[in-house]
Formats: C-alpha cells, structure tokens, sequence
C-alpha cells in the first residue's frame, strides 16, 4: 500500500484539502497535519468543528483505519524523520506563511518540518498556494521550491470539462493534484482533443 504525508493550513480552500485525503483514502495510508488556523478555516467554510477532539472528529469524518493524525507541534511525530518512509507529500492548501517556511528551511511546526524531509529525501512534494494576487515575495519563494523539484499547483480550475456545481471544479483541482502522486482516478472527464476534428466534420 501506498503512504502518504499530507498537510491542510490557513488558507481559505480546505475543502480542495478534505477531498483530497478523502480520495487519496480510497488506496492509500494518509499521515495528516492540520494547523490550528486551519481548523478555524475549516469551521467557518465547511461547518466542520474538528479542533477540540480532532482524532475522535476526524476519525467519525473519514471512517478510515489508514488515516493518521499529527499535531501540528509533534516535532517528534514518525513523519519528521526522513527514515520514515513516505510516496510523497501534499499540502493543500498551502498558506503563504508555509510556503515561506518550507522555501527558507524554517521548520518550526510538523508541517515545515515533514516538507523539509520530503525534500531532502527526494521525494514528491506538491504545495498548493491559495493566494491572489501573488507578491514577488510568494513567486521568488515558489520559483526557489520549484527549482528543488516541488511541485507549485495552485488550485486553478478549468472549464473544458463543463462543471456544473462547485464539486465538478473541486475535483477537477483535486484530480490534478493526485494525477502528480501516479494514482489513477476518475474526478473529471479529460481533454481528448476536438470530437468534430476526429470525426471530420470540422
């Protein structure tokens, strides 16, 4: 079985976040961070109040033996040791602060840190920044993470597919996202070039 490191912070978007672990469940052990901002992130944009029993609430949420929670000060948690052996890791959303955390080696919470391994250890890192308009500030740090092989996706959604509601766009996002971590799936329908090209009606 695959293993995953995945981290949701204080961005707004926590729901691309949920949907992701929800989905990469379905094949797959997920370690899970969530910082204490996004805790409130999620209870104001989804309903979820998960920060004061988060292993009982989370647990009740996924209904999955293969998700494990870490605190986000557990500097002593499996995942911030390179020995511990991860597929990769994702952070979505990745708050601004994180990004400048990971691009400047500052690892002071579990997230910072695990990215921190990731990386070092060669292994997949994607970071989703929810931000907008970005700064020079934001891209030099994401241009000096994509230098070292991160992976920068920010959670921009597409139209080819024709989304309906809200979830079709979520999960265009999050396909995307798991279409990095080699994991087939089925969220949204792909691009297979112009039908009337194919069929020579064009």
């Amino acid at each position: 079985m695959t293993r995953f490191a995945a981290a949701i912070t204080g961005a707004s978007g926590a729901i691309i976040g949920i949907r992701l672990v929800t989905e990469l469940l379905r094949t797959s052990e997920v370690h899970l961070v969530i910082s204490k901002s996004a805790f409130s992130v999620i209870a104001h944009e989804t309903g979820h109040t998960w920060s004061a029993h988060p292993v009982a609430a989370l647990r009740d949420y996924f209904k999955s033996s293969r998700l494990y929670y870490h605190d986000e000060g557990d500097l002593h948690s499996a995942i911030a040791s390179g020995s511990f052996i991860t597929n990769g890791m994702a952070i979505v959303p990745c708050s601004m602060k994180t990004l400048s955390a990971i691009a400047n080696g500052y690892a002071s919470n579990l997230t910072a840190r695990a990215a921190d391994v990731t990386i070092k250890e060669g292994r997949k890192l994607i970071i989703c920044p929810r931000e907008m308009p970005f700064s020079a500030i934001h891209l030099e740090n994401m241009l000096k993470l994509a230098r070292l092989g991160v992976v920068v996706a920010p959670p921009v959604p597409a139209f080819y597919h024709k989304p309906e509601k809200l979830g079709d766009a979520i999960d265009f996002i999050v396909g995307k996202l798991i279409d990095q971590l080699g994991i087939e799936h089925n969220l949204f329908r792909r691009w297979s070039g112009h039908p009337e090209i194919m069929d020579g009606t064009l």
